[in-house]
């Protein structure tokens, strides 16, 4: 449910600048450009990625090499797929490691975007989160789900 919540928010961001593109456009052709696209559209970009990631990890989603696991025996593409999600929640570890290092440093410098001053704290909250819940979406990978069977 958070993973699919923090999915629908990163929608919603990609939608938002969408929408600031358009409008920034036709107030252009008006002589009233909307101020600080460049901070909004990455804003909203960055952490409209970062917050569908998860949702990519849980759904299985994201782009994977399944030709040679695919051919496996049920058992071997079993545990060559747990050790896939156990390297990438490992991966996944670090980055958040060094992503929130990163993050401390922003705020004891005070960062702020160069438009409109938007603190730089902002752009890193959605990538911490997305990294974190993405953690969270891998080790779900691990938890065989039932499997339902067609009603006839």
């Amino acid at each position: 449910m958070l993973v699919t919540a923090a999915a629908v928010l990163g929608v919603l961001g990609y939608a938002a600048a969408a929408l600031l593109t358009v409008g920034d456009v036709i107030g252009r052709q008006i002589g009233t450009p909307i101020p600080g696209m460049v901070d909004l559209v990455q804003l909203f970009v960055l952490g409209g990625a970062w917050l569908v990631i998860p949702y990519a990890f849980m759904t299985g989603a994201h782009v994977g090499v399944d030709l040679v696991v695919d051919m496996l025996p049920g058992s071997v593409e079993r545990g060559a797929r747990a050790v896939a999600s156990l390297a990438a929640v490992a991966l996944l570890g670090l980055m958040l490691m060094e992503c929130y290092k990163a993050f401390q440093m922003q705020i004891l410098f005070g960062d702020k975007s160069q438009q409109l001053g938007i603190p730089i704290l902002y752009y890193w909250v959605p990538l911490l989160i997305g990294v974190g819940l993405s953690i969270l979406a891998a080790l779900l990978t691990l938890v065989p789900r039932p499997r339902t069977e067609a009603v006839e």
